[in-house]
């Protein structure tokens, strides 16, 4: 078993002694017994005097894209300011949430993949509570997909957004801790002034399911590591018209549409074997969201083999073979995503243009060309990210 940060702080909490802190976390943020970190902290006799929500809110109750209302933690009593509301500016803390504090502490359970936005608002919450006087406390968690693999393109300039914060591949195998540290070193942070618990017991090479740890769903969304280990190539699809599954027991397992053929789309997506995912035709009526109420055909796709899933890849070959077999009923999100209005949400995404360039041209070579390009990206990152390692890399 690993000791997270949380725990190995609550093994000795001393550090939290006399002071007046505010907490960044969500309802995945527990103990290795399953205890709330705010009120496992309270118990420490050191309680937070404010909570601070991510997406999806503090106790995770609210959809993607939905505003989380400022409002009283029930079980402490403590106010829960939100960093989710209905404009951009709602995403980094005001300077007012941080009076009469003297620290933030962040505890997220984030999943491995540049898109998921608990890393953005770990780094903004930390960089505007430096700003205001603060220190800064992190409380690491394994990254669930393992810290070796690193799959995907570095994002182009201009392509930053809540869904791309920072210059990493899609699947970066950093822990929120790592990243934090990673992009303080790029923003010229006072290292003294923030503070990191490691974990104890955790290898860069376990996943998930090495752990021994229950799944605690991080958002209403990701419901198993399965799910966690798709997000990375099938997220993409939330740039579609497509249904991505949400509305369903399997979201980002489950895809399609109305008028997509289950069997045609399958028989497209058999050369994903290898990649460590089977094709599953099936139909599927979402109770909300895209197609809310209408029968969609597609797909599930089924991982039989965890440690070969390429996730990013597997999402780009889902859109080329919905462009294939369903180009008729193929459209990308027009609708503004994240606060952005200026952009495509598959060219946040993906940080680049090059994908739909491609794909709305049919030119599979200038896809394949795109994809090849990730090589020199993940080596230029690897170098980049062991300058700010905690846990080091394994000999192989």
């Amino acid at each position: 078993m690993i000791a997270t940060g949380l725990d190995r702080l609550l093994a000795d909490p001393r550090r939290l002694a006399g002071r007046r802190f505010g907490l960044l976390a969500h309802g995945a943020a527990v103990t290795g017994d399953l205890r709330p970190v705010h009120l496992a902290l309270t118990e420490t006799g050191s309680r937070p005097e404010r909570l601070f929500g991510p997406e999806h809110g503090f106790h995770g109750v609210e959809q993607d894209m939905v505003a989380s209302a400022d409002q009283v933690d029930p079980w402490s009593g403590v106010p829960i300011v939100s960093l989710y509301g209905d404009d951009a500016s709602s995403l980094v803390p005001d300077r007012r949430a941080f009076e009469g504090l003297d620290l933030l502490v962040i505890d997220l359970q984030d999943i491995g993949t540049r898109y998921y936005t608990y890393a953005a608002t770990a780094v903004w919450a930390a960089e505007a509570a430096l700003a205001a006087g603060l220190e800064v406390l992190v409380l690491d968690r394994p990254n669930p997909l393992g810290g070796e693999v690193v799959e995907g393109n570095l994002p182009e300039p201009g392509f930053d957004s809540f869904v791309g914060a920072f210059r990493m591949p899609v699947r970066h195998g950093l822990t929120l801790g790592e990243i934090v540290r990673l992009e303080g070193r790029r923003r010229g942070w006072a290292e003294e002034r923030v503070a990191f618990v490691a974990m104890e017991g955790w290898r860069r090479g376990q996943m998930w399911s090495d752990l021994g740890r229950p799944w605690i769903a991080p958002s209403p969304n990701m419901p198993d590591f399965a799910t966690a280990l798709l997000y990375p190539g099938l997220c993409l699809l939330e740039a579609t018209e497509f249904s991505e599954g949400r509305g369903t027991t399997r979201p980002f397992r489950l895809f399609g549409g109305p008028g997509v053929d289950p069997v045609a789309l399958a028989s497209a997506l058999a050369p994903l074997a290898p990649l460590g995912v089977r094709a599953l035709p099936t139909c599927f009526r979402p109770w909300h969201q895209k197609h809310r109420g209408e029968v969609c055909g597609g797909v599930e796709l089924a991982v039989i083999s965890p440690r070969r899933v390429a996730g990013l890849r597997i999402g780009i070959e889902v859109l080329a073979a919905l462009h294939r077999v369903a180009a008729g009923n193929f459209a990308w999100r027009a609708a503004p995503y994240e606060f952005v209005t200026d952009r495509p949400a598959i060219d946040l995404l993906a940080g680049s243009a090059a994908p739909r360039e491609a794909l709305d041209a049919g030119d599979a070579a200038g896809l394949d060309a795109w994809m090849a390009t990730w090589t020199a990206d993940e080596e230029a990152f690897r170098a980049e990210r062991r300058e700010i390692l905690i846990y080091p890399e394994e000999a192989r």
